[in-house]
């Protein structure tokens, strides 16, 4: 491959185990490829970076044959042992956690800091894996006959299916690998083809892990186009769950084909998320809330902050504070120390963008800040300005997530107004509020109040922790990932009862004498 982009410009690829040709599919200890070649670009100048030869529909097979090989021995192995294993995969990562931020960076385009954050989404995730395997627990039921005992017992599903997106190319397959293997599952593995190299890099270190203690198959990855590999993660009975991260369209799709031969699911999809600022509002605090959320990883967070509601009385001030503060964010390499804002990934979000902002004007929306691309880095790299909007809250296009820094500003004079504002879009995954009133809090977590599956209070609507269930409502698919009980969606539950007895009285007291 002839590349613009010299490998030794950065070391950490290398150190990742990449080269300018590499392989896309892992399983039985090795990695091959024997689908198209892919090349991966940086979103920051788009110069390539390396060739993937993806997978095709036999490399498919091949991983899932070798991981029926592997269930049974995976499976049995006792949960605690599972936990140590995830517990060094974890220590792996802390290992790489800087060069992998690394590449996120250079193949996604947030920000290093970013970048080495997901990397500690993964290892802490890790850590909370390893609890779980000495915790997981069924409950004992009283039984209403004598003499009879009964209690839940908990299995693994067998293989699941991971469908990743770029925006976040490692952390999420950590939500899934961490919770579904220590439950006792294997994990087939799909990131975003753009950004392949992570995914090879990540499947890299896990495996070298798993291979350690005798198991070449518990995680495979298979690369390749929806089209191709995306469809058979749908079809196939023998994955018993899709996790699933993307759009609303073909997450829809998604459930409902799996559905039909009655597997699982776990969707996140759509946010359009929003942030309500009370006329009590600490207003420096929502000022940086609100920048990181509406300005990270360059609105491309399925958590990103889309819509603004500020209360009547503030809005003037606090609209003026968030001009100010957009103005001041430095926007570059996201390689770069000192980066608030990367690139998008890609040139389609940069027509995303345009198309955007002209449906905005059409709509009778104004543009306060930004609303162009941004030539301050180089003629070659996907950079627009984060954009401030003022609009009404009736707009179509309100409705509507745009995968880019566009934030719109809508105004409102009462709670109520503000709650059905943030309620009135299809999407439901996240939503803040800013207050000092807990009255106001209580009722905005209450059931007229948010109808999201995350809600702050005096925080922003990213940036969540991996002890907290993370996933939404409506058309956000309603699964949940990460934290608390979501380990109970990649597991079977068997009701037990044992009579210790030599009678057998029925329940209900049904008479069946014979």
């Amino acid at each position: 491959m002839e590349s613009t982009l010299t490998f030794s410009e950065y070391p950490f690829l290398a150190e990742l185990g990449l080269s300018e040709s590499n392989l896309g599919v892992y399983h039985s200890g090795a990695w091959s490829g024997n689908g198209p070649t892919y090349t991966a670009v940086s979103p920051h100048d788009n110069r390539a970076i390396a060739s993937i030869k993806m997978g095709n529909a036999e490399d498919y097979e091949a991983c899932i044959v070798a991981m029926e090989d592997e269930k049974e021995k995976w499976m049995l192995t006792p949960m605690p042992l599972r936990g140590e294993i995830i517990r060094q995969i974890g220590e792996a990562l802390r290992k790489f956690k800087s060069p992998l931020g690394s590449l996120i960076a250079l193949e996604m385009g947030k920000v290093k800091s970013e970048g080495d954050g997901e990397v500690q989404e993964y290892i802490d995730i890790c850590d909370m894996a390893v609890g779980l395997s000495r915790t997981i627990e069924g409950k004992v039921i009283p039984s209403e006959r004598p003499g009879h005992f009964m209690m839940e017992q908990w299995n693994p599903l067998g293989i699941i299916g991971c469908i990743t997106a770029f925006n976040f190319p490692v952390a999420v397959s950590g939500w899934n690998a961490a919770i579904a293997l220590v439950c006792g599952n294997l994990m087939l593995w799909k990131g975003a083809s753009s950004t392949s190299l992570c995914t090879i890099a990540t499947g890299r270190i896990i495996g070298d892990v798993l291979l350690k203690h005798g198991f070449g198959s518990v995680q495979t990855v298979c690369q390749g186009s929806g089209a191709t590999i995306g469809e058979k993660f749908i079809h196939d009975p023998r994955l018993s769950l899709v996790s699933f991260t993307g759009s609303t369209e073909i997450g829809q799709r998604i459930s409902t084909e799996v559905h039909r031969r009655f597997g699982r699911t776990i969707l996140e999809l759509g946010g359009n998320n929003a942030v309500i600022i009370m006329d009590d509002a600490d207003l420096d605090l929502a000022l940086k809330g609100c920048t990181f959320a509406a300005v990270g990883t360059a609105g491309q967070r399925c958590t990103t902050l889309r819509r603004l509601i500020i209360h009547e009385s503030v809005y003037d001030a606090f609209t003026e504070k968030l001009k100010k503060v957009y103005a001041s964010i430095r926007i570059g390499n996201p390689l770069e120390a000192g980066i608030l804002m990367g690139p998008l990934h890609t040139k389609g979000a940069i027509k995303e963008y345009q198309e955007g902002i002209a449906t905005i004007k059409q709509q009778g929306g104004t543009i306060l800040y930004g609303g162009e691309l941004y030539s301050g880095v180089n003629a070659t790299g996907n950079y627009v300005l984060p954009t401030l909007v003022e609009i009404s809250a009736d707009a179509p296009i309100v409705r509507t997530e745009l995968f880019v820094p566009i934030c719109y500003l809508i105004k409102f004079k009462t709670f109520e107004e503000a709650v059905k504002i943030n309620n009135n879009v299809p999407q439901g995954l996240s939503s803040s509020i800013f207050t000092k009133n807990i009255q106001t809090y209580f009722r905005w977590v209450g059931p007229l109040g948010s109808d999201c599956g995350i809600v702050n209070c005096n925080i922003g609507p990213s940036g969540a922790e991996i002890g907290g269930a993370f996933g939404g409502e409506k058309e956000t698919g309603g699964g949940r990932e990460s934290g608390s009980d979501s380990w109970k969606q990649y597991m079977r539950r068997a009701t037990c009862t044992v009579n210790y007895t030599n009678q057998l009285p029925l329940a209900q007291g049904v008479k069946f004498d014979v």
